[in-house]
């Protein structure tokens, strides 16, 4: 019988001049190991007899990965940043997530850091950090 956990995936990050092979990042926060916002694929307009009308458009995938404060795939991150600053330029990533327990394996395509937050927020303990990569595309399969 099939579960739904999520303690067997595996997500594997590669940044085109950082990281060629695929970094396995680990250490991600308890509820929040990394979620990805609904697409809007389609354009929707109602004219003023009523008709409705739609046409298919392209839009990124925004993706957040959310790391506890002493995950040591936080440099991982950290060196993109700070790559991207030196160069004033963007580094584009590949990645792959494999979800064992539903059979599910999915390929994200050329995929830019575009939100992160640079250092932990302090509390009573230190909180989990977030980063965002907006995709191009991300096709799902099965494994």
């Amino acid at each position: 019988m099939k579960t739904i956990t999520a303690a067997n995936s595996v997500f594997a990050l590669s940044i085109t001049g950082l990281y060629a092979s695929p970094q396995v990042l680990q250490g991600y926060a308890t509820d929040d190991g990394f979620t990805t916002e609904a697409v809007e694929n389609a354009e929707v307009v109602m004219g003023l007899d009523g008709h409705m009308s739609a046409g298919f458009i392209f839009n990124p995938i925004k993706q957040t990965i959310t790391l506890m404060p002493d995950s040591a795939s936080l440099d991982i991150f950290n060196n993109w940043s700070l790559a991207q600053l030196a160069s004033r330029e963007v580094l584009v990533a590949n990645a792959s997530i494999s979800l064992p327990a539903i059979g599910k394996k999915y390929v994200m395509t050329r995929g830019f850091l575009t939100s992160h937050k640079p250092i932990p927020d302090v509390k009573k303990v230190l909180a989990a950090v977030q980063y965002q990569i907006t995709w191009n595309t991300i096709v799902g399969a099965s494994l």
